[in-house]
């Protein structure tokens, strides 16, 4: 009796033991002691890699969210700087802005002075970004007034938005301040300028006055050679000059 009840209990633990090898999902088989102490521990080890999984999977979430959150709390895109298109820059100096009319060749230049505070240009800038996109022949450059007081000054920029026209040889061909309101003055000014004729001559870019003045602010950075003065014509020959006098001196007499 005594080995009959050993064996019988040997069976129930290999049947329990072979049942949870085949079924290890199904957790309502046996009520056996021995049976359900293999399941609980082989269930517990069954979900450790489900739990790391949920803990990856969690920490991958945390990240992404920091990552998305980073993003949304990066710098915002300034007004002055959304809607460009390719012919539209910002310039950074003095000698940018010379070098960019001296090299336009034949091309008109519109050089575009702004203020991040001026509500004008803020309301202005989508229409002239229209505007450059009509344009792709033009090169528009943008000023910051606030990041180059001392040049706009030196160049008599005192009221803004304020716009000059640069074409070839002929240099400032027009210069006007302008806002929604009289945005008109800008799109005629385009419509002179802008079409196709050649130049004859060097670009001239700014005036030389105002290069001097560039020169002559010392907080620029900017250095410029005045061009040679051409030789004044050889003075009259005598007979001229005494001429000159005599006629000088017969109105005295009269």
């Amino acid at each position: 009796m005594a080995e009959a009840a050993i064996s019988r209990t040997n069976l129930i633990f290999r049947g329990a033991c072979v049942t949870h090898h085949h079924h290890a999902d199904d957790y309502s088989v046996s009520s056996s002691p021995v049976s359900f102490g293999l399941r609980k521990s082989f269930s517990s080890l069954k979900l450790k890699p489900h739990t790391q999984f949920q803990t990856f999977t969690r920490s991958s979430r945390a990240s992404s969210i920091t990552a998305q959150t980073t993003l949304r709390i990066g710098t915002p895109q300034k007004w002055w700087e959304k809607g460009l298109k390719e012919n539209m820059r910002e310039i950074s100096s003095a000698q940018e802005l010379v070098d960019s009319l001296t090299n336009a060749g034949d091309k008109l230049v519109v050089v575009d002075f702004f203020s991040p505070g001026c509500g004008g240009c803020k309301a202005l800038h989508p229409k002239i970004c229209q505007l450059a996109e009509q344009n792709p022949d033009v090169q528009f450059l943008q000023v910051n007034y606030e990041e180059h007081k001392s040049m706009c000054y030196s160049l008599g920029v005192h009221v803004l938005p304020f716009f000059r026209f640069y074409r070839g040889a002929h240099g400032r061909v027009c210069s006007f301040s302008c806002t929604n309101a009289t945005i008109k003055k800008f799109r005629d000014a385009l419509a002179k300028h802008s079409p196709d004729r050649c130049s004859l001559g060097p670009t001239k870019g700014l005036e030389e006055k105002e290069l001097v003045a560039l020169a002559a602010n010392k907080e620029l950075n900017f250095s410029y050679t005045p061009r040679a003065v051409p030789v004044e014509e050889e003075e009259a020959p005598s007979r001229f000059k005494t001429r000159s006098c005599c006629s000088s001196s017969i109105d005295e007499r009269q």
